[in-house]
């Protein structure tokens, strides 16, 4: 059996850097699977799954280019995200939204119903 050392660190950093772009909405699902990836009653096999999804949509990796392709490209992303978020979501605890709501009232001081995401 493989052994796989997740950097949470590195991948935590990159989260912080990614939603000061992406904005509180979009922001929240990530922090959401970021609790439900850290919680020890995660089983292990759904961490690495957790781990990777958030990896692809943090990290500047992309299959389809959000510059070439601008709707296209950002629709693989945002599909993994939410499907990772449904086969996730029996894990979620209202601990951990009150976890994510607490760290983004800390990331984003000012809160308005409707956001623009920049490019």
């Amino acid at each position: 059996m493989a052994i796989f050392n997740l950097d949470y660190n590195a991948l935590w950093e990159s989260i912080c850097k990614w939603s000061r772009k992406a904005g509180r909405a979009a922001t929240r699902p990530v922090l959401l699977m970021w609790y439900v990836m850290r919680s020890k009653n995660t089983p292990r096999k759904d961490k690495l799954a957790i781990f990777g999804s958030l990896a692809y949509l943090i990290l500047p990796i992309d299959i389809l280019d959000s510059k070439r392709l601008p709707i296209i490209g950002w629709l693989d992303e945002v599909a993994s995200l939410a499907i990772l978020v449904q086969k996730m979501s029996k894990y979620i605890t209202p601990e951990m939204e009150a976890k994510a709501d607490e760290q983004l009232d800390k990331w984003f001081t000012e809160y308005t119903e409707y956001e623009m995401i920049d490019g």
